[in-house]
């Protein structure tokens, strides 16, 4: 939303759809969108799922940071947790950010469907 890839009425995730594919615990997806909720930046149709709100909310960079770093943290408690080495980790890290720039990339030029 914060860079404009998700768009005013879009349907975001699930919570245990972005759970999974980012690898994180469902509590944390839920507090990200519980808050992001509160600063009507998402809204919740019961039944329906979770979309981008139409006020034009933006995410301030603290906020920003906040969120990111929460995410971070789920995920270097797991490395440590599995023994995995923060050069490993750090790798993984990059390598999802680059895989998720590349599709963005594609979606935003047409060669991809969403």
């Amino acid at each position: 939303m914060a860079t404009g890839i998700l768009k005013e009425g879009d349907k975001v995730p699930s919570v245990r759809e972005l759970a999974a594919k980012l690898a994180v615990n469902q509590n944390t997806i839920l507090k990200v969108y519980n808050e992001l909720c509160r600063q009507n930046v998402l809204k919740i149709e019961r039944g329906d799922g979770t979309y981008v709100s139409s006020s034009k909310q933006t995410i301030h960079a603290a906020e920003r940071k906040k969120i990111v770093t929460n995410a971070l943290r789920e995920a270097a408690v797991q490395a440590i947790h599995l023994e995995l080495p923060m050069e490993q980790t750090v790798e993984l890290l990059q390598k999802e950010y680059e895989n998720i720039i590349s599709q963005r990339d594609n979606r935003s030029d047409g060669s991809s469907e969403k």
